[in-house]
């Protein structure tokens, strides 16, 4: 059997580039987050349509990497374009193992590196590849409530226009994960600070995350009066012809140029 250790951070991307391009389908079993997120963003950075990926993780790494909403939201793009397909099974290799039709690297975590073991044995691939494939038909199909980044920044430009989708992604790029809910700094509070920016109504962009799967309009007037009592928006009320008047988000700080100060602000 051929087996070869290598250091896989400085390369892995590579690697994955070259294996996703050519592999028929590669198959990635039991990930930890660090792998599945370079799995990820390599595979989203890939200029042609990378080839079909299935991923086998356990229910809780998924759920758990999910919550970042830009990794979520790029697996949604992936799943969209019918390149990714993400099952959960419990009973899984302890180690992650990426496996094609030609190798299987084993990747472990070693002084803050991602190390890899591959062998191209033949016999030894084939064998491998054949398991996982009977795990994955045996395995429960993951379902992904995020809506697809490019679907996100594609409805915001067509409500609000480019500056809002350009606020929108230099907010997103100022920050290396977006986390959930639970986080102050998630993918409703920079909708908000953005349609603030840009002196949009909160109906408006509340309503466009409702629609787009983002949150609902519940979530985005709860994360309104969060921002509002820290001093970060604030509100004036505009009439309209029916019902009561509606609200338009501004911005405390003078605008957003300085992001990472911003971020600071919301998660200080």
């Amino acid at each position: 059997m051929s087996a070869e250790a290598t250091v896989l951070d400085q390369e892995f991307s590579e690697k994955l580039q070259s294996l996703l391009k050519e592999a028929d389908t590669p198959l990635l079993v039991n990930p930890t987050l660090d792998v599945f997120r370079t799995v990820i963003l390599t595979a989203s950075e890939l200029d042609d349509t990378p080839t079909d990926l299935q991923i086998l993780a356990t229910p809780d790494l998924l759920k758990t990497a999910v919550e970042d909403f830009i990794l979520a939201s790029q697996v949604a793009d992936l799943i969209d374009q019918e390149v990714l397909s993400l099952r959960t099974s419990t009973e899984i290799a302890r180690s992650s193992l990426l496996i094609s039709d030609e190798q299987v690297i084993t990747i472990v975590s070693l002084d803050d590196e991602l190390t890899g073991l591959h062998s191209t044995d033949d016999a030894f691939v084939e064998t491998v590849r054949t398991a996982f494939a009977d795990g994955w038909e045996a395995s429960n199909q993951f379902s992904l409530r995020t809506p697809p980044l490019s679907r996100v920044r594609e409805t915001l430009s067509d409500e609000f226009g480019n500056d809002v989708v350009d606020d929108f992604t230099m907010m997103l790029e100022s920050v290396d994960r977006v986390p959930g809910d639970e986080d102050e700094l998630d993918e409703v509070t920079i909708a908000l600070l953005v349609a603030a920016n840009n002196n949009e109504l909160l109906y408006d962009i509340s309503k466009w995350g409702e629609d787009t799967g983002v949150a609902s309009k519940a979530t985005f007037s709860r994360k309104k009066t969060q921002l509002e009592d820290r001093g970060l928006i604030d509100t004036e009320k505009v009439p309209i012809e029916v019902g009561r008047p509606r609200l338009r988000l501004m911005l405390v700080p003078s605008d957003l140029e300085d992001v990472d100060s911003l971020a600071e602000q919301v998660t200080g």
